[in-house]
């Protein structure tokens, strides 16, 4: 972590005890533990779904889990977070730690490739959608996405600077990324940010 990266979190909303355990617990049992959200994207998620007063969230591509408890402890009493993961160890991870939690009945994991479970959803039903899965297939899942996400709705898509090396694109992710990039800024139905939060986070609102 980068000293300002540390500075920007010791003086940002500290994250839950539970939130804590589970990042630790990532860090200590995973090969890849830096996937993680982490509190700076989780805090934006949370300021994002404060001023929205969005209700209905879906995540695609859930990890451990931590991003969605973090947006989980943001809803009110009839918040709903809808998460998509593939692999049954984070799956089980995630249960884990969601039944240690007060907020468990927000949350519902759909297993399977999301690219099929994001065809079972209502169009137009989730107020904020986060994508933070594979980046080969962020192309389909932003054009899915954008067909489920309710005209004044906001999604997020992580990792979207993958390093730097979208400025220089070689390897598939990048390029995809690169390319996506250049779809979103194009695709008139929103509005978009782009910001080096982090590994690159790209905000849109559709209009």
């Amino acid at each position: 972590m980068s000293n300002i990266e540390d500075y920007c979190n010791k003086h940002s909303k500290k994250e839950s005890t539970l939130l804590s355990s589970l990042k630790k617990f990532t860090y200590e049992n995973e090969e890849a533990p830096q996937m993680i959200s982490g509190s700076l994207v989780g805090n934006l998620l949370m300021m994002l779904i404060k001023t929205s007063k969005a209700k209905k969230v879906l995540e695609v591509g859930m990890f451990t889990g931590y991003s969605a408890l973090n947006m989980a402890e943001c809803l009110p009493d009839d918040g709903e977070v809808h998460t998509c993961e593939i692999m049954e160890r984070h799956i089980n991870t995630a249960k884990r730690f969601f039944q240690k939690s007060q907020h468990n009945n927000k949350i519902s994991i759909h297993k399977g490739d999301a690219c099929e479970t994001l065809e079972k959803f209502k169009i137009e039903s989730f107020d904020l959608i986060f994508i933070d899965a594979d980046k080969t297939n962020y192309i389909d899942y932003y054009k899915k996405c954008m067909h489920l996400l309710k005209s004044g709705g906001i999604m997020v898509l992580d990792n979207m600077l993958w390093g730097g090396s979208v400025l220089n694109p070689k390897d598939e992710q990048s390029i995809t990324l690169n390319k996506l990039a250049d779809i979103i800024n194009e695709d008139k139905r929103n509005i978009n940010i782009m910001l080096p939060v982090r590994d690159g986070l790209m905000i849109c609102y559709k209009i």
